[in-house]
């Protein structure tokens, strides 16, 4: 009896960091899985912010499960990609010659098999990268926010085809956030509002405040629990959540750039990163905010609210900050470091449609990753 035909999706990996190992990880682990869904994934290359490894035939082979496993190993360990070459069939090439052998590979798969560019890096250098992926027919998966947060008009461009285009995981990791509105939008139900919190961070900052904790230690505790960045002020600051929210935006259909957002820092400027370094903000800096912190969060116990950190997006525009919401609310019950986006429309006005679960997360990111190339399979040709 022949076996079944599948479809295999050729992938060019951009970005080999803690997403990007996981993302191949799960690619490795889940190989049967796949198999009994019909759908292989073959890895033809890696690249990392200086080089690309690339498999030596990109049409009939990919880079297999064992070199990609010690890829992972390597790179944890702060090793090179050119570290593997002799590990498995395979060429590097480093920059700026790596660009141009990606866009060899787009340019050959794109428009015969078809191939996934998958973004996994933190960097707006990949913009012109992913546009002409886009131009050679490839599909596109994003985790990194960046290319859709810069100009409009690259906004614009990467989801021209919305089809070839998944980017689920740039608000809320494996959040089903994107899909849920552009399926309400599809059905003719116009989204009035979508508010949310959106940093898994914040959300467990804003909690343990409620439980009144001083704010200093709250962030060092998020800290050592590993949920903020190496500075906290990357967290604070909200353009993280910003940048999600200008997704959102324009995927209402908001034609904003991120000068139109109203981004409230939790830190003043003169504790900034070019007035104060990581340690003397953590050691010093902190506790000057404790007072304020602590003000606002029992005038708004006074009230029956609690503060969350969040964006919201409306007729009115785009704002992210301290807000005050109902205790009782989906927001208001917000514990720990889970997201929770509220979805407003015709038919959600006055019960929205609630997302809540983790949404962070190097994991739970790349999972969310994993399912985008998946949904993707019915554009590839089938093998037996």
């Amino acid at each position: 009896m022949p076996a079944p035909a599948k479809s295999v999706l050729p992938v060019v990996l951009l970005g080999c960091g803690g997403v990007g190992r996981y993302l191949l990880r799960h690619i490795v682990s889940c190989r049967p899985l796949h198999a009994n869904q019909g759908v292989a994934i073959r890895v033809v290359g890696v690249a990392d912010s200086s080089s690309l490894l690339v498999a030596d035939d990109v049409h009939s082979s990919g880079l297999d499960d064992a070199l990609l496993t010690h890829l992972c190993a390597a790179k944890s360990a702060g090793f090179p990609l050119s570290s593997l070459l002799g590990q498995g069939h395979c060429q590097l090439f480093q920059n700026p010659e790596a660009r141009s052998r990606v866009i060899d590979a787009a340019t050959t798969l794109g428009r015969t098999t078809g191939l996934v560019l998958v973004d996994c890096s933190a960097t707006y250098d990949t913009v012109n990268l992913l546009k002409d992926a886009v131009d050679h027919g490839c599909c596109v998966v994003l985790a990194n926010k960046k290319p859709l947060t810069g100009a409009y008009e690259d906004f614009q461009k990467l989801v021209s085809n919305f089809r070839r285009i998944r980017f689920e995981s740039t608000v809320g990791a494996g959040l089903p956030v994107i899909a849920s509105v552009t399926r309400i939008i599809a059905s003719g139900d116009p989204v009035s509002r979508v508010v949310g919190s959106l940093s898994g961070t914040l959300g467990y900052v804003m909690s343990e405040l409620e439980d009144g904790k001083r704010f200093s230690e709250v962030v060092k505790t998020a800290k050592s629990l590993g949920y903020t960045e190496p500075d906290p002020r990357d967290d604070l600051g909200g353009m993280d959540v910003a940048r999600k929210a200008l997704i959102l935006a324009r995927l209402l259909g908001q034609q904003i750039s991120m000068d139109n957002i109203n981004v409230e820092s939790l830190y003043p400027s003169e504790l900034g990163p070019d007035a104060v370094s990581t340690e003397d903000f953590l050691e010093s800096g902190l506790v000057q905010l404790d007072r304020s912190m602590e003000e606002r969060a029992k005038a708004a116990s006074s009230r029956g609210n609690v503060l969350r950190y969040v964006c919201e997006i409306g007729s009115a525009g785009c704002q992210v900050g301290l807000k005050e919401v109902p205790k009782d609310s989906a927001l208001g019950r917000l514990r720990g470091s889970d997201n929770v986006v509220e979805i407003y429309s015709r038919c959600y006005e006055s019960s929205p449609l609630v997302i809540q679960g983790a949404g962070a997360g190097n994991d739970t990111t790349a999972a969310g990753v994993l399912a985008d190339v998946i949904d993707l399979q019915d554009l590839f040709q089938k093998t037996a």
